[in-house]
């Protein structure tokens, strides 16, 4: 610590060239030396110091300039869009009654095409229904008149002889063909 301050100590202790010299004791020292810096700044910093504040306060009154027009047009564009807002509910509103009118007409129209396909499916069972029918009676004369024909077969091999036999064969595969073919 005692080299820091060495070189601080000897420069008390210079010879003194002249007038002019260092004078280490600060209370004296410090308030002649901040009125000459002050007295200097102010004679010379003045007009600097003038111009920069008037250059402040330009800034200033254009800020507060820019400011009021910046507000004014806010002012304007708010009121349009407070026109465009009142116009837009207006819509709004009208979309709104529209939108439900709209919406009953096509609650309407669904509930039509809703009973058109009800009465339509309603059509295709009865349909489809009779066309089972159908098949089913068709399937019972089949089945019937296969009965019925091995019946009649065998009666007819009980009591027929074997070239009667032989003809009613040939006679019954020839019906059962074309009756195939028909059926086909």
């Amino acid at each position: 610590m005692k080299n820091v301050t060495d070189p601080f100590v000897s420069l008390g202790h210079w010879p003194s060239a002249g007038s002019f010299g260092f004078n280490t004791d600060i209370l004296a020292t410090n308030p002649i030396n901040l009125s000459v810096v002050l007295g200097v700044l102010i004679f010379f910093g003045k007009g600097v110091l003038s111009d920069l504040l008037d250059n402040r306060k330009q800034r200033i009154l254009n800020t507060i300039r820019n400011s009021e027009e910046l507000r004014e047009g806010a002012i304007e564009q708010l009121e349009k869009a407070r026109s465009r807002l009142r116009k837009v509910e207006t819509e709004a509103e009208q979309f709104r009654v529209n939108g439900y009118s709209e919406i009953e007409r096509e609650k309407l129209n669904l509930i039509n095409s809703t009973y058109k396909t009800l009465e339509q499916l309603e059509n295709y069972k009865n349909e489809t229904i009779q066309f089972e029918q159908q098949r089913a009676i068709n399937q019972v004369r089949q089945r019937v008149f296969q009965q019925a024909l091995r019946g009649a077969l065998g009666t007819l091999n009980s009591c027929l002889n074997n070239e009667l036999h032989l003809r009613t064969i040939s006679a019954n595969i020839g019906m059962l063909g074309t009756m195939k073919e028909i059926t086909d």
